[in-house]
């Protein structure tokens, strides 16, 4: 017979010092939530020792901050358990609901008494170590490989593709292209479109400011004026976002969630006010080649995870009360908004519990894992029956989608034995063109600046016109980057030419006159 299982037990942890002296480790982070989400549970100390020891599955969502050569097993060790599941997580932000939907599945099927999810980051503190040249920061775990500057998934190095030959590949660039392409897709102007991704996260900065686990908790909001305008403090990362609507990554971090039976539960006494109820999830990924996919106004393995998950849960998106899309960027909010047909601005219903990872702080992979426990409590709080939680990883690349509540499955069916949809969507793509000549159309672009507010290099998706293959460029002069940087006018649909240069690197050249930079 399956088991029902039901979240008993969350917890979030915040280290706000930069402090070379007070740096504290992912590990020690994560060990707090999980005795924050210990406590959580108000079981008495001999049931709360039961309920540790028999901590049988352990979820870890890999870290950024610090290359542990076994992050679980130190975990257990300080809990002083031995779980038979100890597993580390792949990098993605699609992972803390991955794992979450997955330990309830092995708790409905009797594979697992009680699971441990947790994540967790310390950047801002492994910055402040690094500005003051004290690497390994003092105290923190040995690792068997040497760490000389803080990870930036801004400044990895590109994989040799076509993209890397035109500089192009990193989260700043890519998400941008869906931006632009979004807007020119619904007939939106370049002015309203900022606009609009500047009163979202004006928004999103609200909830953040009241949510005492977000890094900006207590500090003045951002408005929509100081987010959508250039300035010397929000300079132009990528066109159109400034640095107001790019992640922050320097975060000291930590969540956890404990997931175990309705029967356990009661076995152990934890009050039935704290249970909250997974309903289902779903999940799968678009092409981690982005130049192979179908367009840059959409994204299929958003709207499949979302679909999915929803009909895995057995419920609709009317049924949804509460929902936390993951906000990397303005455009993944919109985009999930779009398909449920949910407004981005004013929405009738939370699209945020957490305040977007500019605000909240972009919690490396394991933002959405702090979504969950926020989605707990609020649920708990009956500020809400019904809840999901859309957790998105890479650039636009991986998605996975979960429902709570705070009452069991309608039908009384058991959790979903599995996940309803394929690992990777198989979705048609056009044909790439290495090296491209001839009259050419703007699909997508976008453009880069420097640190001073100048642009520094266009970067264009482009179709051919004799046979409608894609291919990628750079600006091949300063009329088309002078054109390609206009906050009032489209260049989607733009026509020119484009040809290859030495090194293999194709350009491209708007037709019209320029003026120079």
């Amino acid at each position: 017979m399956a088991l029902t299982p039901v979240v008993v037990g969350v917890g979030d942890f915040v280290n706000r010092s930069r402090l070379v002296e007070d740096a504290v480790e992912p590990l020690e982070l994560m060990l707090n939530a999980i005795k924050e989400s210990i406590n959580d549970t108000c079981l008495q100390d001999s049931a709360a020792n039961e309920l540790l020891l028999a901590i049988d599955s352990l979820d870890v969502v890999r870290t950024w901050t610090w290359p542990y050569p076994d992050l679980p097993g130190l975990i257990g060790d300080r809990l002083g358990i031995a779980p038979k599941r100890k597993h580390y997580t792949d990098h993605g932000g699609n992972q803390p609901a991955l794992v979450f939907d997955e330990a309830s599945r092995r708790i409905s099927r009797g594979e697992s008494k009680v699971a441990i999810v947790t994540g967790g980051e310390a950047l801002a503190s492994l910055a402040s170590c690094a500005a003051k040249r004290q690497l390994p920061p003092p105290g923190w775990s040995p690792i068997k490989e040497s760490v000389n500057e803080v990870f930036s998934p801004t400044t990895r190095e590109l994989k040799p593709d076509l993209g890397s030959k035109h500089s192009i590949g990193n989260p700043i660039h890519i998400y941008p292209l869906y931006e632009n392409g979004f807007r020119a897709f619904r007939g939106q102007s370049v002015s309203s479109n900022n606009h609009e991704s500047a009163l979202l996260y004006e928004q999103f900065a609200k909830v953040a400011e009241a949510n005492k686990y977000a890094w900006n908790y207590g500090t003045k909001a951002e408005t929509t004026q100081s987010i959508g305008t250039p300035s010397a403090k929000n300079r132009m990362i990528c066109h159109p976002y400034p640095l107001l609507m790019n992640a922050f990554n320097n975060i000291n971090l930590a969540a956890a969630c404990i997931i175990t039976s309705t029967d356990f539960a009661r076995e152990l006494g934890v009050p039935e006010e704290k249970w909250i109820y997974p309903l289902g999830g779903a999940g799968t990924q678009d092409s981690s080649d982005f130049w192979h996919r179908p367009d840059f106004h959409s994204s299929p393995s958003i709207t499949q995870s979302l679909t999915a998950a929803l009909q895995a849960s057995n419920i609709s998106k009317d049924d949804i009360d509460l929902f936390d899309f993951y906000s990397c960027f303005p455009i993944v909010p919109k985009l999930a908004c779009h398909h449920l047909s949910l407004p981005t601005i004013s929405p009738p219903k939370p699209i945020t519990l957490l305040g977007g990872l500019t605000s909240f702080g972009g919690a490396g992979n394991n933002y959405s894992m702090h979504a969950l426990t926020e989605m707990t409590r609020q649920l708990r709080q009956k500020k809400g029956q019904t809840g999901l939680v859309l957790a998105n990883g890479g650039v636009l690349t991986y998605q996975h989608v979960v429902c709570l509540s705070s009452s069991p499955r309608k039908d009384g069916s058991p959790y979903p034995s599995r996940n309803p949809l394929p690992d990777i969507l198989s979705s048609p793509a056009p044909a790439i063109q290495a090296e491209a000549k001839g009259a050419a159309v703007i699909e997508t672009y976008t453009v880069e600046y420097a640190r001073n507010g100048a642009p520094k290099c266009g970067y264009i998706v482009g179709r051919l016109a004799s046979n409608n293959h894609r291919f990628i460029a750079n600006h091949a002069d300063e009329h088309t980057l002078l054109a390609l940087s206009s906050m009032t006018e489209e260049q989607i649909g733009k026509k020119g030419k484009v040809w290859t240069v030495e090194g293999g690197r194709n350009v491209v050249a708007l037709e019209g006159e320029g003026a120079k930079l």
